[in-house]
């Protein structure tokens, strides 16, 4: 790594600062290793996702366990898959990952891609995704922006406290001005960036003292003003559709066969929301109606007979 650093960009520049930083402080996370095949990176990306890194390892490692690559993962259904994902949240991403695997196999021989425009066609890989894979896994040179990404890309050169909520163009061009031109030494300052992010230039408690490029922050020579608008609270879970869906998926999940839809009107009292939380759960792809009278998972068990 030092080779990297030293060889392709100058440790006075932004990248070579925040590079040997990381080199220094990155966190010892599985999915860093050397050894860690692509399609291990690529389960990692997906998992993290609005989901925390301290719920993400275990969940991660047992995950690779047991389907250690995409033809591991096509090979199950879709509802083992939603069974291992547990309760990460957000399970149409392991409905979206099963399908990812089978497109893998299908179109590049069980082989993850490494040319950016195969990435995106992917199911379920996205603008960040497929970039994170080039990079992380191929080591290529592409920006790769996250929150975190654009926070310390924001604060450091624009001088502006906030980014916005989603990622547009501009954040794109913005994070690949700061990266040098090797490949190598690029995918190490898109790690590095966003881990700076993360434990450092967080967005409530920034650690500006122990940060590598306090000394030329614009956001900090301006005195770290705080956000115009108003701060963005975290969503309320207790009570909404969320938890509701989270709780049927629950008996689904641990059932071996068909629910009755009995046994689902007791998740939750409220007849109306956890109707719309049923319908929402089979318009996502997570969940299919057998009969009239009952429920399972996706892909759990031979295709539903067809009335008629």
């Amino acid at each position: 790594m030092r080779d990297i650093i030293g060889d392709a960009m100058t440790e006075t520049s932004f990248a070579g600062r925040v590079s040997r930083w990381y080199e220094q402080h990155a966190r010892d996370l599985p999915w860093r290793r050397p050894e860690v095949s692509p399609w291990a990176i690529l389960v990692s990306e997906v998992m993290l996702q609005q989901t925390p890194v301290v719920r993400v390892v275990p969940a991660w490692q047992a995950w690779l366990e047991r389907w250690p690559t995409p033809a591991a993962l096509a090979g199950s259904s879709p509802a083992e898959a939603i069974r291992m994902w547990g309760r990460l949240g957000y399970p149409r991403r392991a409905v979206r990952l099963h399908e990812c695997a089978t497109a893998i196999v299908e179109r590049h021989g069980g082989a993850v891609p490494d040319r950016l425009e195969h990435l995106l066609a992917l199911p379920g890989v996205g603008t960040y995704t497929a970039r994170a894979v080039a990079a992380f896994a191929y080591g290529q040179r592409h920006p790769v922006v996250d929150t975190n990404v654009r926070r310390v890309v924001c604060r450091a050169v624009a001088g502006e406290p906030d980014a916005g909520p989603t990622t547009r163009p501009a954040d794109l061009v913005a994070a690949e001005e700061l990266l040098p031109a090797e490949p190598a030494a690029a995918a190490l300052a898109s790690a590095a960036i966003m881990e700076l992010g993360a434990v450092v230039c967080t967005a409530r408690s920034p650690r500006c003292d122990a940060c590598p490029v306090e000394s030329t922050c614009a956001w900090r020579a301006s005195g770290r003003p705080a956000p115009a608008g108003p701060t963005r609270r975290p969503q309320r879970y207790a009570g909404t559709d969320r938890q509701v869906r989270g709780l049927l998926l629950g008996v689904l999940r641990e059932a071996t066969g068909p629910v009755p839809h009995q046994r689902l009107d007791q998740v939750w009292a409220d007849d109306v929301q956890r109707a719309r939380a049923l319908a929402g759960l089979v318009t996502d792809g997570l969940v299919e109606p057998v009969g009239e009278t009952s429920f399972r998972l996706i892909g759990d068990g031979p295709p539903a007979p067809v009335a008629g």
